[in-house]
């Protein structure tokens, strides 16, 4: 029964997930950074790897990403790319500092996946177009990465209580 409570709660986070990418998606972007955004999708993705793990985490994403790009008809487009290098990027350093720092804050991570969202997106654009004059947008966008991380976590810690989730202590609030 644990596995599939497990299961349901998560295709429920990457239904969430998908509608955060989709919402995004459709918001346009700051003629100031373009190409800059929230990261709405990495609420879901921290709040996953915080609560399930890794393996959850990178299911998520995965799942998240295939299903947003093909609804958003980019699917193996540059896009497509972009997205699947930034997400999985993000969700492998904030699980590395997540279970093998104990200096960094939820706020810490966060804004560390955010840099490293912005980070790989960059070098895969820089890649894809063979630009590497790109590069020198990544200053901007990793100074976005502050508030943008800020953003995320602070949104989490906010959800927290209403998701009956101790995040800092990984159990379950009682209901009672």
């Amino acid at each position: 029964m644990k596995f599939i409570k497990k299961q349901i709660n998560l295709a429920l986070l990457v239904s969430g997930a998908i509608i955060l990418h989709i919402l995004e998606f459709m918001l346009p972007t700051t003629m100031i950074f373009p190409g800059a955004k929230l990261g709405l999708a990495n609420i879901i993705t921290l709040f996953v790897i915080l609560e399930y793990g890794f393996i959850s985490g990178l299911q998520v994403s995965l799942l998240r990403i295939i299903i947003s790009s093909i609804l958003a008809g980019t699917f193996l487009t540059t896009s497509f790319f972009l997205s699947l290098t930034g997400g999985l990027l993000s969700l492998l350093v904030m699980s590395l500092f997540y279970y093998y720092s104990s200096r960094f804050s939820i706020i810490g991570i966060s804004i560390l996946g955010a840099a490293s969202h912005n980070f790989a997106q960059v070098l895969m654009a820089a890649i894809l177009i063979d630009n590497w004059r790109l590069l020198f947008y990544l200053p901007y966008l990793l100074i976005l990465s502050l508030p943008t991380g800020i953003f995320v976590a602070l949104l989490i810690i906010k959800l927290e209580k209403y998701l009956k989730f101790d995040l800092l202590n990984k159990k379950e609030f009682e209901t009672n």
